[in-house]
């Protein structure tokens, strides 16, 4: 996601280190920033932050990791959780292509990709979040009963994930091709899932076990 340059977000960020680390202060420290050994659940690409903001307000037991490279999105999300007052929420200024060097081995419960960009060239494949050099680094964070929950609009992404993912042996857990034809209650929109689904567009959505 792109957005106009901000000067001053980069000030703003670091002004908010209780919440949002923009120099890896606690790679390998996760638990130490959230001050407890509650559940790691992360959103890999926060968007504007409405998923995580209404995840974490939902099920204040567990913590929630949102990982942005731009910055001047990341912005938008602290808001968020600033107005919310959410304790719950840690937020990463991160390059997801190093996910296994922040986080420990078998200690996150849950990872969430939601309407990740498709890079749709195939020159681009490498950048999907779904090609195998992440897939290899979320087994590795994700604790043996930990799962990954994919959504996308997407249908090339979609069918290239799950080729990807079979591949990778994951088991499949659910795999759904018009996720809102029968919305389950629990389900949490996000900005672009209400926005691609108002224009008529099947939302999908997997999950699976390593």
């Amino acid at each position: 996601m792109r957005m106009r340059n901000k000067p001053w977000a980069m000030d703003y960020l670091t002004e908010n280190s209780h919440i949002v680390d923009v120099d890896g202060t606690y790679k390998t420290k996760i638990k130490e920033y959230f001050g407890n050994d509650n559940d790691i659940h992360i959103e890999v690409g926060t968007g504007m932050g409405q998923f995580i903001t209404t995840i974490a307000k939902q099920n204040p037991h567990i913590n929630y990791v949102g990982i942005e490279i731009e910055k001047n999105v990341l912005i938008r999300v602290l808001e968020k959780v600033l107005d919310e007052g959410l304790t719950n929420v840690r937020l990463l200024l991160y390059d997801a292509n190093l996910l296994d060097e922040y986080f420990n081995k078998d200690e996150v419960s849950k990872i969430y990709l939601n309407f990740s960009d498709p890079w749709p060239k195939n020159r681009h494949e490498k950048r999907r979040l779904t090609y195998k050099s992440f897939l290899k680094q979320y087994k590795s964070i994700l604790k043996d009963d930990g799962v990954l929950q994919f959504k996308t609009d997407n249908r090339g992404l979609f069918e290239y994930s799950l080729v990807s993912l079979n591949n990778f042996k994951t088991e499949f857990l659910e795999v759904n091709l018009d996720l809102h034809a029968d919305e389950d209650e629990d389900n949490i929109r996000t900005e672009y899932e209400e926005k691609f689904s108002q224009k008529g567009f099947n939302i999908y959505k997997i999950v699976v076990k390593f």
